[in-house]
C-alpha cells in the first residue's frame, strides 16, 4: 500500500494533536496584554510578551515543516548508510506508541522482508492528549499488535532489525525503557540491529520547542538504557540538528 503525505501533513499533526497548548496559550496572551494595558505597562514590554509568544508559537511549527516535511524523513533515503539487505529470509519490527506513520513506507522500501508491527500503547500511563488524538487517528498496518514494553511476544534471536522511531521516548521511566530495550536485545539475531530515532533534550530542541523540549531525553540517558540493556556497539549520528539516529548492534 503506497501511502502518500499531504503537503505539510507534520506541521498539520502538530497543530491537530497539540491544539490545547495553543488555545491555552492564546488565552494567557490576551490576559498578558489585557493586564498590561490595564496598567499603562510599557510598549516595548508588551511587544517583547507578544514576541515571546509569537516564538513559541511559531518555531515549533518551522522546526516540523523542517524535519517532517522537507527533510526527506519520510523517503527513508537516511535508512542507506545502515546497508540493510531486503530479504525474504529477514524480518523486521517497527514498534510505536499507538500512533503509526511509517510501517507503509517501511514496507514499501523493504518489500522482500517481512514486518512486523507491534504498539505498545497504554491508556493508563499514555494520557497525553496529544498522543490520544494521534491514536485515534492513525492509520493502522495490517495485524498490529498490541505489546507490553516489557514482554514483546517474539522468540530470542528472530528479528534482524528494529524499527524505533520517534516512539521510544513515550516510556517516560527509565527503568522501563532499560527493561524494553532488553527486550529489543532478546528477540534480535546476533548482529541484529535496534535503529532508533529521536528528537533531543537538547540545545537545539530547547530553541525549537523551548520547555516542549523536556518530552524528551538527552543522548546520554539513551546511550546510558542501551549500555544497561546491554548493548554494546552503540552509535549516534545526527538526521538534521534536531533528530538523531541511535543504532545498537546485538554483538
Amino acid at each position: 500500500m503506497e501511502i502518500e503525505r499531504k503537503s505539510f501533513q507534520g506541521v498539520l499533526n502538530i497543530l491537530s494533536f497539540n491544539r490545547h497548548f495553543y488555545v491555552i496559550g492564546l488565552i494567557v496572551l490576551f490576559l498578558m496584554i489585557s493586564i498590561s494595558l490595564f496598567f499603562n505597562i510599557p510598549n516595548f514590554i508588551i511587544w517583547l510578551i507578544i514576541g515571546a509568544f509569537l516564538y513559541g508559537f511559531l518555531m515549533p511549527l518551522l522546526v516540523s515543516a523542517y524535519v517532517y516535511d522537507f527533510s526527506g524523513y519520510y523517503h527513508f533515503n537516511w535508512l542507506n548508510r545502515f546497508k540493510i539487505v531486503d530479504s525474504k529470509e529477514n524480518t523486521f519490527v517497527n514498534i510505536n506508541a499507538g500512533f503509526d506513520e511509517t510501517s507503509f513506507i517501511l514496507k514499501n522500501k523493504f518489500p522482500k522482508s517481512h514486518l512486523k508491527v507491534f504498539d505498545f500503547y497504554n491508556a493508563n500511563k499514555h494520557t497525553e492528549p496529544a498522543i490520544v488524538r494521534a491514536r485515534k487517528v492513525t492509520l493502522k498496518y495490517p495485524n498490529t499488535q498490541h505489546t507490553a514494553y516489557n514482554a514483546i511476544p517474539l522468540k530470542n534471536n528472530s528479528v534482524d532489525v528494529i524499527f524505533l522511531l520517534s516512539a521510544a521516548h513515550e516510556i517516560r521511566n527509565n527503568n522501563e525503557k532499560v527493561a524494553f530495550l532488553t527486550e529489543c536485545k532478546r528477540i534480535c539475531k546476533t548482529n541484529g540491529k535496534v535503529i532508533m530515532v529521536e528528537h533531543l533534550r537538547d540545545v537545539p530542541n530547547f530553541f525549537a520547542f523551548s520547555v516542549g523540549f523536556t518530552h524528551f531525553f538527552s543522548s546520554k540517558t539513551w546511550k546510558h538504557v542501551f549500555r544497561k540493556a546491554r548493548f554494546t556497539a552503540i552509535s549516534e549520528t545526527k538526521f538534521t540538528p534536531f533528530m538523531s539516529v541511535f543504532t545498537a548492534i546485538n554483538k
